[in-house]
């Protein structure tokens, strides 16, 4: 059972999580939910999650793949790796391996070979990234790339396509979330994120 969420289904709210001005995330609560899908994930599954930040995809993962699944979080930022194992404690997950500062895509050659892979953070380092994560991921296996600039989806799409990889879907995700005001309900928007995802023939 896990601390602070009693459900199976993926949507922990934004504010459950510890978080911290200078962590970007956690990576937004129906953002979320498309990507866990996206990622198709089963019981005893292995992730790796790419620039984890708050941790909370990492959380959601590991929730997800149950106890015989595994969950590696990685990221460079020393700050978002202690929110991570903050939230990892928070929520009582133990199936989760944080690597202790590591950047892409040197810190993918660490964890096992993967059924599925997230990539919310790499920066100029995307391409060789996610040709890492390629080697790192098993046939069948998914990857999965949150973007927030026009230009990480551009360039993750043309990557996947020169790997070879099939059912390239690209989904742009605009959420608005509705502000108690004084005369009612106001719509918020958020910034929409691309979400890119493929299947490693």
């Amino acid at each position: 059972m896990v601390k602070n969420w009693p459900h199976k289904t993926s949507g922990i709210p934004d504010e459950a999580f510890n978080q911290r001005d200078t962590v970007p995330g956690p990576t937004k609560e129906e953002i979320r939910v498309i990507t866990i899908a996206k990622a198709r994930l089963s019981e005893g599954a292995v992730v790796i999650d790419v620039g984890c930040g708050t941790g909370g995809l990492t959380v959601e993962a590991a929730i997800q793949v149950g106890s015989k699944g595994k969950v590696y979080a990685i990221d460079e930022d020393p700050a978002a790796i202690d929110l991570t194992k903050s939230n990892v404690e928070k929520f009582g997950v133990e199936n989760i391996t944080v690597i202790t500062r590591g950047k892409a895509p040197e810190a993918l050659l660490a964890p096992p070979n993967a059924d599925a892979v997230f990539i919310g953070g790499a920066g100029h380092a995307l391409r060789p990234t996610i040709q890492t994560v390629h080697y790192k991921l098993k046939s069948g296996g998914r990857i999965i790339i949150n973007a927030i600039l026009l230009e990480t989806a551009t360039t993750a799409i043309a990557e996947l396509k020169a790997l070879g990889y099939r059912d390239i879907d690209v989904a742009n995700v605009s959420v608005a979330k509705g502000k108690q005001i004084n005369s009612g309900t106001m719509m918020m928007a958020r910034n929409p994120v691309t979400i890119v995802s493929a299947t490693k023939l």
